[in-house]
């Protein structure tokens, strides 16, 4: 059998060299940490030049070596991981002598980057639009010699070296650095940087008519902006580095928003006008995150999803609920929901999403999704699960808003492994009244057996066996695997049944238990309340400060 191999797509190095040697004007901009860099490779750029005055400026120190190479190399890594294009170095003047830049190319290499450009200058270098007529050149033996030791110290062979010549930077004529990238390009450098902080072309345009093509041109228009780009082709120019607008960009934008922000003490005129938090996340590779735990987690990685139906406002308890749904009533000073999170994020249950109904805007909780429910004074309970099923995963905890409860009840639901599991209570409350949503089960408690198998069999006084209840469905179930698909088929039959509008989750159980699907029993005794009216309210305070019942 012959198999077919996918063409290996070329190392950044070999990509770098391609965009110097294509024949025409290629560009890459610069970027200054992996999020910018993502951002430059997203709009479109070939390639990316990692400036040292970016880089520095994103460190807050000056462009004068001031940042050490480590720091620099430990930067342009993150970068190089964040993109698939090709990286150039702004390596300054190789922080140090030959010795300091094989040790750098050797790192450079390591890390992905595909080459680094150097300047003829003395190290520690100034930025060339700082007094750069009074900046000394280094010895053009000495930088040749630095040139042949780094081309040595590569492994790839498609690493770039690129001389940048900063003799018209220096004040010197166009004939010296004519000679100067000569040396270089005879040193082995890969391709030329000719810069200038003239505002007009006129010297690099006479640099590079006089240039024999033995290596490309490479330039840095920071200064000289205004020079139309087909000038550039026209001279030859092989590649084109927007040097500093990302990060220039980028303060402008902040100084703008803070600003703002502290004249105004409100976000209200600036959030419209900033990237969302999502788009963050998003630029961080958040979502390939998520993917890769759903193809690698397995069940024990798999994220239990807590739904939380909010949608009511109580019935028995309107005196309270006049501006808040009954999940946002307060209990031991926070609110019942807010009780539920707690648990949850004890046990690691992080993806919590509540169904709101009445007075939705009032819910606000830290660690809670909202969805809503318009219709909720005309549907039932499962209308409003229904509303958060975008939100459903291969694991889904469904509980009702107003429970509280102690946290071995969620403990021991979580270590089960059936694919439908529901709470319940085998200890009456109140024996004179009758218990809400009564549950028939397989058999009844027997607190001498350990883990003991039990399967629901009926839930509601509604058309139930004749015998008494074994418990009370608390109000909590859990679904895993085939329990999600055994759900959405059982919705579908209350559909065709014209009762799903009004149904709430009883009718789910009792109509997946019609269906021959097993619902298992966790039996507890106790330790647990729902609000239902104003002595349940009461009653809650004394179990929220640990009244254990």
């Amino acid at each position: 059998m012959t198999t077919t191999r996918m063409p290996k797509r070329p190392s950044k190095a070999r990509a770098l060299r391609q965009l110097l040697d294509s024949g025409q004007l290629e560009f890459i901009m610069e970027a200054h940490n992996g999020l910018s860099a993502r951002i430059v490779e997203e709009a479109g750029f070939a390639g990316i030049w990692a400036s040292g005055l970016a880089l520095s400026a994103a460190f807050g120190v000056r462009d004068s070596n001031e940042a050490s190479w480590t720091q620099v190399l430990e930067a342009v890594e993150f970068m190089a991981d964040a993109t698939e294009v090709p990286i150039l170095l702004d390596g300054d003047t190789g922080y140090g002598n030959f010795n300091n830049l094989r040790r750098l190319v050797t790192k450079l290499e390591s890390r992905g980057v595909a080459g680094v450009c150097i300047e003829d200058k003395l190290f520690p270098k100034t930025n060339s639009f700082i007094d750069g007529e009074r900046q000394p050149l280094a010895d053009v033996d000495e930088f040749c010699g630095k040139i042949r030791a780094g081309k040595d110290a590569q492994a790839d062979p498609d690493f770039c070296i690129v001389a940048r010549v900063e003799a018209l930077i220096a004040g010197w004529s166009v004939e010296e650095a004519l000679d100067r990238a000569k040396a270089y390009q005879a040193a082995g450098a890969d391709a030329v940087l000719i810069h200038d902080k003239a505002r007009s072309f006129d010297n690099i345009q006479r640099f590079a008519a006089a240039w024999d093509g033995s290596c490309p041109l490479v330039i840095v228009p920071t200064k000289y902006y205004s020079t139309p780009t087909d000038v550039f082709r026209k001279a030859g120019i092989s590649l084109v580095i927007w040097a500093n607008h990302t990060v220039r960009s980028a303060v402008t934008a902040m100084q703008r928003t803070v600003r703002e922000i502290r004249e105004t003490e409100t976000l209200t005129g600036v959030e419209d006008r900033i990237a969302p938090v999502s788009e963050i996340f998003r630029l961080q590779g958040d979502p390939e995150l998520r993917e890769a735990e759903k193809r690698y987690g397995g069940d024990a990685g798999a994220a239990t999803h807590a739904l939380v139906l909010a949608a009511a406002r109580g019935e028995g308890l309107e005196s309270v609920t006049e501006g808040r749904p009954k999940a946002m009533l307060e209990v031991a000073g926070k609110p019942l929901l807010r009780h539920l999170v707690d648990v949850f994020k004890q046990h690691g249950l992080h993806d919590i999403t509540a169904v709101a109904g009445y007075r939705a805007e009032t819910i606000d909780v830290a660690g809670v999704k909202i969805v809503e429910n318009p219709a909720y004074e005309t549907t039932g309970e499962l209308a409003s699960l229904n509303c958060a099923r975008d939100h459903f995963g291969d694991d889904n905890l469904i509980i009702y808003g107003d429970l509280l409860f102690r946290r071995h009840v969620l403990t021991d639901l979580l270590e089960t492994d059936h694919e439908i599991t529901v709470v319940v209570d085998s200890q009456p409350r109140d024996t004179r009244a009758p218990a809400r949503d009564p549950a028939w089960c397989s058999a009844a408690d027997d607190r001498s057996l350990f883990a003991q198998s039990v399967t629901l069999e009926h839930v509601g006084a509604t058309d139930a066996p004749a015998r008494p209840p074994e418990g009370r469905w608390i109000g909590i179930m859990r679904s895993r695997g085939i329990g999600r698909a055994w759900i959405a088929e059982a919705l579908e039959t209350l559909r065709g049944q014209g009762r799903f509008e009004t149904a709430g989750v009883p009718d789910l159980l009792n109509t997946l238990l019609a269906a021959g699907r097993r619902v298992n029993v966790i039996y507890i005794t106790g330790h647990w309340l729902d609000v239902n009216d104003l002595d349940d309210l009461r009653a809650a305070q004394a179990f929220a400060y640990g009244d254990h019942r």
